[in-house]
């Protein structure tokens, strides 16, 4: 799927998406992003951002988690980043997260000022995948962290045939139907069945300039936080 249909399909599924992501996970995104928040340990005063922020679920996880940080996220999706400022000025007003729209690929961000950049279930969707990981090292600074989390199959033999036939043949249906739409959950299967297996995808963020490779797997697997280091030279 091309990025504009991409946009348009969040742009459609903006105002019910919080509740079909608990709902479809069992409430397990809420940990998962929990789980990104604890990884990213910063030092008082960092500046984080957040791509594909969506409606700033996870930059509210790690303000919630991390007092002293801000956040700013970026997200292409107009309809989605309405839905996390109005969050915001209802329930967080105080939350230190500005949001703003932005390309993945041309982040709107000053080059070598970000300690920390995260982005959460955000990167299969986008092309040029080898340029969005070059400009992730573009803004970071020297010995910047990056954590990527994706969705992914358990390795367990068992609950890789249960999860399968789940995700294959429960989730597009009910998914579509509860988004309106008859795609949006059949593209996330097919963009998570086309996405890299772990050793590419850590090859790939290695080639963008990253060192101290490592990935973290989550509920069997399911979700796996990627996290990279910008070289410091």
């Amino acid at each position: 799927m091309k990025d504009t249909a991409v946009k348009a399909m969040f742009e459609t599924i903006a105002p019910s998406y919080d509740f079909q992501n608990s709902f479809l996970s069992l409430r397990r995104d809420i940990y998962w992003r929990r789980a990104l928040a604890e990884a990213l340990q910063p030092e008082q005063g960092s500046v984080i951002l957040d791509v594909a922020v969506g409606t700033a679920e996870t930059a509210l996880a790690v303000c919630r988690r991390h007092p002293g940080v801000s956040v700013v996220g970026v997200d292409f999706s107009p309809a989605m980043l309405a839905v996390g400022k109005r969050k915001i000025n209802s329930r967080f007003p105080d939350a230190p997260v500005s949001l703003t729209a932005g390309d993945g690929r041309h982040l709107p961000v000053r080059s070598g000022s970000i300690d920390a950049l995260t982005i959460s279930f955000g990167i299969r969707n986008m092309e040029e995948r080898e340029m969005v990981l070059e400009e992730f090292n573009r803004v970071l600074k020297p010995g910047g962290r990056l954590f990527i989390m994706e969705f992914s199959y358990p390795d367990n033999p068992l609950l890789y045939r249960m999860y399968r036939f789940y995700f294959d043949h429960i989730l597009p249906p009910v998914g579509n139907w509860i988004s309106r739409t008859d795609y949006a959950y059949s593209y996330l299967a097919d963009s998570v069945n086309e996405f890299p297996d772990d050793s590419g995808f850590l090859a790939e963020i290695g080639r963008a300039g990253f060192t101290d490779l490592n990935v973290r797997k989550l509920t069997f697997g399911i979700a796996k936080i990627f996290h990279g280091r910008k070289e410091e030279r």
